[in-house]
């Protein structure tokens, strides 16, 4: 299995992005999906969750009125819709995929089976 982000770049506070992940090689309507992310010199956080199951969508304090997940099975992908943008919301951006995990799971990384290789998200003040 293998995932790919894309979608980042840099852009001024207030603005918006949206990441995607696509994956290949596997079945993706099996997995739940996750983004964290990780700044420079911390830990990689959680952001954002969708469950394989019903769509359920889990998000950090820190962005859940601002950030959407989606997933699209037909096309194995899932998006990251970031909107109000702020420059402590800077960091790489991180997709994994975690195989048929219950909804709890979702914001632990460790629990993850697979990582895109990250996507940097810069925003300027």
């Amino acid at each position: 299995v293998q995932l790919q982000a894309s979608g980042g770049g840099t852009v001024q506070t207030g603005a918006s992005l949206r990441l995607s992940c696509v994956m290949s090689g596997g079945t993706f309507r099996d997995y739940a999906m996750g983004w964290f992310r990780q700044a420079p010199g911390k830990e990689r956080e959680f952001v954002a969750g969708i469950s394989w199951t019903r769509g359920n969508t889990f998000f950090a304090d820190a962005v859940k009125d601002r950030f959407a997940i989606s997933r699209d099975n037909a096309k194995s992908a899932a998006y990251l819709q970031m909107s109000s943008l702020k420059p402590e919301d800077t960091a790489v951006y991180f997709c994994g995929a975690d195989h048929r995990a219950p909804d709890y799971a979702l914001k632990y990384p460790a629990g993850y089976d697979f990582w895109g290789q990250g996507t940097l998200v810069t925003v300027s003040s």
